[in-house]
C-alpha cells in the first residue's frame, strides 16, 4: 500500500462506484492487518504478498505500485511479467540504470506503463497548456510543512520533482545548466533547496522546494513575450496577464490600462482521480499514456543532477561542519 496507496485504492472504489468501466480488486501490503483494514474499508480483498495477488487474481488488468521508491523496479517487473500494466509512483525509480530496466520491460512485454506525476493532471496545469507561447523564466515555490512521510529521499525527489516535471514538459529544451544549494533542517537528508537551471532555448527556470516550511504554498509563475502567467497548483486556478493594446482587448483591466488581465476557465478536479482515469483509459485503448517512463526518467535524471549539485555545493562550503556547530 505505501504511504500514499489507500488514496488510489479510495479513488478506483470512487470511479467503480460512478460507473466507470473498473473494479477494484484487492491492495497488497506485507502489513497484512493494514492491508485487511483498507481492504474491508473499501470492499476488496486483501493480500499479503504480490505473488498470491497475481496467482489468484486471473482477471487482473492495471495496478498502481505505490511502494517505496526502492522497491519500484522489484514490485513493477513482477506484475509486468505476470501481464499487468502499472502505473508507478513517483519518482520513477531511484537510479537511472533501474528507471532504463523499467523501460525495457515495459517494451518487451508491451506493458502500459504511467509515472504518477500528479501535477500533470492538476486542472491549473492542463487550462494551462494552451497558454503557453515560449517560456523565458519560471519562479516555482513548493513548501510544505514537516511530516515523517518519504523521508527515505531528500526534498528534491520528494516535492521538487514534481515542478521540475511540469517546467520540462512547458519548455521542451534540453537542460544546459544547473546550479544548486540545500540544507538538512529537520532531518538527515536535504529538507530545502533551491535551484536554477538553464536551458537550450535560453529559459531559466528558478526553483524552491521546502518541507520544513510553517506554510502550504503550491504556485508556478513564468513570463513568456509579453506575457506574465500565474498557476497556483492549491486553489487550482490560473491568471494570464498580457501588456500592450492587443493584450487589453476583451480581457479584465488590470491595474495597468496597458496589461489585460485574462483567468481561463478550469473545471476542478481531485487530480489523482484524473491521473488514474488517464492510466485506465491508456489500458483499455492500449495507448501511450500521458506521463511516460521516458518522462518520468527524464525527470529523475534532472532531479539526481541537482541532487549532485547540492552535495558539491555542500562539499566547498563544508556543510557538514556548519551543521555540527
Amino acid at each position: 500500500m505505501g504511504a500514499f496507496g489507500r488514496n488510489h485504492a479510495r479513488v478506483y472504489k470512487q470511479l467503480e462506484q460512478q460507473g466507470e468501466p473498473v473494479r477494484l480488486l484487492g491492495v497488497v501490503d506485507r502489513d497484512v492487518a493494514r492491508a485487511d483494514v483498507i481492504a474491508q474499508e473499501f470492499g476488496c480483498r486483501s493480500f499479503g504478498s504480490l505473488d498470491q495477488l497475481v496467482t489468484t487474481h486471473s482477471e487482473l488488468q492495471a495496478a498502481s505500485v505505490t511502494v517505496p521508491t526502492v522497491h519500484h523496479l522489484e514490485v513493477a517487473r513482477i506484475l509486468m511479467d505476470s501481464g499487468v500494466d502499472v502505473l508507478i509512483e513517483k519518482p520513477v525509480t531511484t537510479t537511472l540504470q533501474e528507471a532504463d530496466q523499467l523501460i525495457e520491460l515495459a517494451k518487451a512485454g508491451k506493458r502500459v506503463a504511467q509515472v504518477g506525476h500528479l501535477e500533470r493532471f492538476n486542472p491549473a496545469v492542463r487550462a494551462t497548456i494552451p497558454l503557453i507561447t515560449q517560456p523565458m523564466f519560471f519562479e516555482v515555490h513548493r513548501l510544505s510543512v514537516f511530516t515523517p512521510r518519504s523521508l527515505d529521499v531528500d526534498v528534491v525527489l520528494d516535492l521538487m520533482i514534481h515542478d521540475l516535471d511540469i517546467v520540462l514538459s512547458f519548455v521542451n529544451s534540453p537542460v544546459n545548466e544547473v546550479r544548486a544549494v540545500g540544507l538538512p533542517i529537520l532531518s538527515g537528508k536535504t529538507d530545502i533547496a533551491n535551484v536554477r537551471i538553464e536551458f537550450a532555448s535560453g529559459c531559466v527556470a528558478n526553483l524552491t522546494a521546502s518541507r520544513v516550511s510553517t506554510e502550504r504554498i503550491r504556485k508556478l509563475r513564468f513570463f513568456q513575450p509579453r506575457q506574465y502567467i500565474s498557476v497556483d497548483y492549491e486553489r487550482q486556478d490560473v491568471l494570464m496577464f498580457t501588456a500592450g493594446s492587443e493584450g487589453a482587448q476583451g480581457t479584465t483591466p488590470s491595474i495597468n490600462p496597458q496589461i489585460g488581465m485574462v483567468k481561463p476557465s478550469v473545471k476542478g478536479e481531485e487530480p489523482l482521480a484524473a491521473e488514474l482515469k488517464s492510466f485506465l483509459d491508456a489500458v483499455r485503448k492500449r495507448s501511450a499514456p500521458v506521463v511516460s517512463l521516458e518522462d518520468g526518467r527524464h525527470a529523475l535524471a534532472l532531479a539526481l543532477d541537482i541532487v549532485e549539485q547540492i552535495q558539491k555545493h555542500g562539499n566547498r562550503i563544508d556543510l557538514g561542519r556548519l551543521v555540527q556547530q
